[in-house]
């Protein structure tokens, strides 16, 4: 399985961005597929997660209410749809998937996803 992801780039405060992540490899369409991020001197942390049916995705409290995660079975293809950003929000975006359907503390661990992209830098300034 590869991730590629890419819609990564310097916005404004306030501006929005849409990241994608391709899928390929692999024909089964993963069970879950979810977006981290890491900040310059950070760790990696968690910002969305959704399952293969596309309901009741999960985010992390700090993203709530600004980013929307959707995907496409047909194209193989996750998205996150971030709105409002800020300056916080500056990190490297990574895709994951994983085969198996974790229960809801499980989709917030990076440990849980078995592939992963190689990241796209999100850029906030003020």
């Amino acid at each position: 399985v590869q991730l590629q992801a890419s819609g990564g780039g310097l916005v404004q405060a306030g501006e929005s961005l849409r990241l994608s992540c391709a899928r390929s490899g692999r024909t089964v369409s993963p069970h879950t597929m979810g977006w981290f991020r890491q900040a310059p001197g950070k760790q990696r942390e968690f910002v969305a997660a959704i399952r293969r049916s596309g309901d009741a995705p999960f985010y992390a409290d700090s993203v709530k209410g600004r980013f929307t995660i959707r995907r496409d079975n047909a194209k193989n293809t996750v998205y996150l749809q971030m709105n409002s950003l800020k300056p916080t929000d500056t990190a490297v975006y990574y895709c994951a998937s994983t085969s198996s359907n974790p229960i809801m503390s499980a989709l917030m661990a990076a440990k849980t996803y078995e592939y992963w992209g190689q990241g796209t830098l999100v850029t906030v300034s003020s």
